[in-house]
């Protein structure tokens, strides 16, 4: 299989644990987008869920294929949510999340599910994170040159400023900036993601620690399945 087949095999998988009645966080991504448009297959189908979308790009996908949507406020606890990532470490299920810049707010609906599945293809595996692609940082834009030197006392040894095709700084559906922060291999999860939560400014990071049940992984030949 492709890579574009890999992501529809999963997201086909990962929609399959959906069933009636369920509180469904639909994720953001090309890999998420997929699980959306086989989830509203089952919609057409007749499945009766709410989905609470985790970006305005899923919420306008969502809504062209007629799924019934909600919002956290509506729905503070979720049953489940199916979502991409950018980084899987293998063993514990830590990721990095947010080069598609809804870092937040996927954050935010994936804490309050009850189930947390992830739906990667092959490319997306590491043994450590930070192997493959940078923490991506969201940033109040206020004071944001302050936080970057904050960021670099964290241990950041190269900081990007994520930018718009216009050039501009790329803002997000919260109206903020994001930093793409290159820290290395990192080996203690825990206390970056804790140094990063601690500074002023930072409104949310990309590493999502201890919260995956499930990891669904489409390769070439098989889709594999990783539980916590």
């Amino acid at each position: 299989m492709t890579v574009a087949e890999c992501k529809a095999a999963a997201g086909k998988r990962a929609a399959s644990f959906v069933e009636s009645g369920m509180i469904v966080g639909l994720g953001t991504g090309s890999t998420a987008a997929y699980f959306v448009q086989s989830l509203g297959e089952r919609v057409a189908q007749g499945l009766k869920i709410i989905g609470v979308p985790t970006s305005e790009a899923t919420r306008a996908l969502a809504s062209s294929l007629s799924i019934p949507l909600g919002s956290l406020d509506d729905y503070p606890q979720l049953d489940i949510v199916i979502d991409g990532a950018d980084e899987v470490e293998r063993g514990t299920l830590n990721l990095i999340k947010g080069l598609g810049g809804a870092l937040l707010r996927e954050k935010l609906v994936a804490q309050a599910a009850k189930r947390f599945v992830v739906i990667v293809d092959a490319t997306k595996p590491v043994e450590c994170l930070g192997e493959r692609v940078p923490v991506p940082v969201e940033v109040v834009p206020f004071g944001s040159k302050s936080t970057v030197l904050r960021l670099r006392d964290a241990g950041a040894f190269d900081i990007a400023p994520r930018l718009a095709s216009s050039g501009d700084h790329f803002i997000t559906d919260n109206g903020n900036f994001i930093f793409d922060c290159n820290f290395g291999l990192i080996r203690d999860v825990k206390t970056l993601s804790s140094c990063l939560d601690a500074i002023v400014g930072v409104v949310e990071h990309g590493i999502f620690a201890h919260m995956t049940s499930d990891v669904i992984i489409a390769t070439e030949k098989e889709i594999v399945q990783w539980s916590e």
